[in-house]
């Protein structure tokens, strides 16, 4: 049972994600541009690297190579393909996966995590 101040604070996140996203739910997909998928992060998710990590195998099929970018959309900017200014300003991570090269790399960009080492 979820108390009253509790729903109160949850109520307060989602509004400030705008969308909420319920744990676990897919984060919206914006497009595709070649092998790279464009994906849409809730707000409040933005520097949650365990929330990423979900998507990631939510979004991703194991074994196979996935590219995806992460991008937030505080203007509530029209979402489209190519994507609008506004939106790819507000990069949040990459995160690729190529079984050609045998190689996993998430990066963070350095507007949402400026001290993490190989930002973009």
């Amino acid at each position: 049972m979820v108390k009253p101040a509790h729903r109160f604070a949850l109520a307060l996140l989602c509004a400030l994600a705008a969308p909420c996203h319920a744990a676990g739910e897919p984060w919206p997909v914006a497009g595709q541009q070649g092998l790279v998928r464009l994906v849409i992060v809730p707000q409040a998710a933005a520097a949650d690297r365990a929330a990423y990590a979900s998507q990631i195998e939510t979004l991703c099929e194991p074994d196979r190579t996935c590219f995806l970018n992460f991008y937030t959309n505080s203007s509530g900017a029209a979402v489209g393909v190519p994507l609008p200014d506004a939106i790819d300003h507000e990069a949040t991570a990459v995160f690729r996966r190529s079984m050609k090269q045998g190689a996993e790399l998430f990066r963070w960009s350095c507007r949402v995590k400026p001290n993490e080492e190989g930002c973009f």
